[in-house]
């Protein structure tokens, strides 16, 4: 069977970013039309793109974590410069559950978390695209292992 990659979403990001992109510029149009005279917010340019910063960060944290299925294994890794990495056999997982808030099912999106044996038995992916799908892709793969 062939390797697959499981990443979170980018449609949050950018769904934040034109949200702040929006922010920023009715901030620069109002300082450029009204404001520019007031000396309390002369500065108020030179900040306004630090509103960028949240989705910047979020872009980073979807950059830095993924999971990686392949062959008869489950490898959850994240972290930027401190990594973390948690290895799954998929023999082990005993259920995958769903879960989706209202904006994750607007966005066909949900969390996916992953049951298995042992005392740190749960393990939860953020915010993946067709989680139903990839929920049965892991359960398929999963009694595969244990049928062989």
């Amino acid at each position: 069977m062939l390797d697959f990659t499981i990443r979170p979403t980018a449609k949050f990001i950018v769904v934040r970013t034109v949200f702040c992109t929006l922010i920023f510029l009715a901030v620069e149009i109002a300082w450029y039309t009204q404001w520019r005279e007031k000396e309390a917010l002369h500065f108020l340019p030179m900040i306004a793109p630090l509103i960028f910063i949240s989705p910047a960060l979020q872009a980073l944290r979807r950059r830095f974590t993924v999971v990686t299925v392949s062959g008869d294994r489950l490898r959850y890794e994240t972290g930027m410069f401190a990594k973390s990495a948690r290895t799954i056999q998929l023999s082990k997982i005993q259920d995958v559950t769903v879960r989706q808030g209202v904006m994750q099912r607007t966005f066909e999106v949900g969390d996916i978390s992953i049951e298995t044996a042992g005392t740190t038995s749960f393990e939860t992916i953020r915010n993946v695209d067709n989680p139903q799908a990839v929920a049965d892709q892991l359960l398929d793969r999963a009694h595969q292992g244990n049928a062989v």
